[in-house]
């Protein structure tokens, strides 16, 4: 039996070759899809339409997906679009971390916490990942939740041991002038040996004054620093940021010059402020001022007396700064990178003298991070030391809105394959 040759073994051979590549990257296509499948994270792509063209189930179980407007259609979750947009905008990747309600209503569930990070990848096309976080943010809330709960129960013995310390300097200053001045009219007693009785009650008097005195600072300290542990608590998520609104940079400064006056007046310190005027940032107004005056008071501590702390404001289309000067001993290298850390100090010494909390300056920094801002510093031993605030000068994308109330269904539920 004979049969023809179609052609050259070689040709034959060549001919197959297209077939083989084309069944090698259908293969790669399916193994590519497949481990995206298999990833604990969730992925949606949308292309510049926002519409989800790639979804893998690990998406459709956080509740990513809603349904939408047609029926059999579905839609990326508003938040996913919300940083789908910013990028296509910005062309920066975008993070966020945040909580989702879910569930069905009359149901009670914990929100669904989720790290979101999105990127572009040409064409109009955003990649969106997402990781559970919601057993981090449950501790989280429960160590926020603790320290807020503890520190609402300390203000009220510490007030009680306030008022308690000014009662007793009250009772003891009548008796106290009343003995200096029966003292200044007879000689000191002496017992029947000729040698000195004990302590005078003027001795006694000024005892307790003394003790007073130092429950009353002690008092005080704890309760300034009872009073920041639940500000901190506010401003790493206990409570929902404000929306921001355009704050005047003027307004702040007085109310900063205003609120530091006493204590600058105290030590002889003259606080300056120059720079741009009629600037405008945008964020809570309250937290602004807060977040500066915590500046100014670190100068006016650290700062030797007779000096002067200087306040600059500056500012172009894109950001705002403002920036506190010391002439202070300054911050050695080490301790620059350390010193927005909770409850560090990097002069353990001055700061028993001046009575600070250590929480100052990391009051600074999550305000200044939730406003979409950063705060900096430069200094030199001996040169004193410049805080730097730079926050946004206009209505910047990086505040998302809200989240919308919208409940979302966890597992792989209805929606459509895509």
């Amino acid at each position: 039996m004979s049969t023809a040759q179609t052609g050259p073994p070689e040709e034959s051979s060549n001919r197959g070759r297209p077939a083989m590549a084309s069944g090698r990257q259908v293969t790669l296509t399916n193994l590519g899809r497949k481990t995206i499948d298999a990833l604990r994270v969730g992925v949606v792509v949308l292309d510049h339409d926002d519409s989800p063209i790639l979804v893998n189930p690990a998406a459709r179980a956080m509740g990513l997906l809603r349904a939408g407007g047609g029926p059999g259609t579905v839609a990326a979750h508003p938040i996913v679009r919300t940083l789908a947009g910013q990028v296509r905008r910005t062309g920066v990747r975008r993070e966020i971390e945040l909580d989702l309600p879910r569930g069905r209503e009359g149901v009670s569930h914990d929100p669904l916490g989720v790290h979101l990070r999105a990127m572009g990848l040409g064409g109009g096309f955003v990649a969106v990942e997402a990781s559970d976080a919601t057993e981090s943010h449950r501790v989280a809330r429960v160590r926020r939740d603790f320290v807020a709960n503890v520190s609402h129960e300390l203000k009220t013995p510490i007030g009680a041991l306030q008022l308690l310390a000014e009662a007793l300097l009250d009772a003891t200053e009548p008796a106290l002038h009343a003995t200096e001045s029966a003292l200044l009219d007879a000689t000191k007693p002496t017992g029947a040996d000729g040698g000195e009785v004990g302590p005078t009650p003027s001795e006694d008097v000024r005892a307790a004054r003394r003790f007073a005195e130092r429950i009353q600072h002690e008092s005080t300290r704890l309760g300034r620093l009872v009073n920041e542990l639940l500000e901190l608590t506010r401003l790493q998520g206990a409570e929902p940021l404000p929306a921001p609104d355009p704050v005047a940079v003027d307004w702040v400064l007085a109310e900063v010059v205003d609120r530091t006056r006493t204590t600058a007046t105290a030590r002889r310190i003259e606080v300056t402020v120059s720079g741009q005027a009629g600037l405008t940032a945008y964020g809570s107004d309250s937290q602004l001022a807060t977040a500066v005056a915590n500046l100014v008071e670190n100068a006016i501590a650290y700062s030797d007396e007779g000096t002067t702390v200087a306040v600059v404001t500056r500012g172009n289309v894109e950001h705002i700064e403002i920036a506190v000067t010391d002439q202070g001993p300054g911050i050695a290298p080490d301790d620059v990178e350390r010193i927005f850390e909770r409850f560090y100090r990097a002069d353990q010494a001055r700061s028993r003298t001046t009575g600070g909390t250590g929480l100052g300056l990391a009051i600074v920094k999550h305000i200044a991070t939730n406003h979409g801002g950063r705060v900096e510093v430069s200094s030199t031993l001996g040169g004193g030391s410049t805080f730097t605030l730079r926050l946004p000068a206009r209505p910047p994308d990086a505040f998302l809105p809200p989240t919308p109330p919208v409940e979302i269904e966890t597992g792989p539920a209805e929606q459509s394959q895509i």
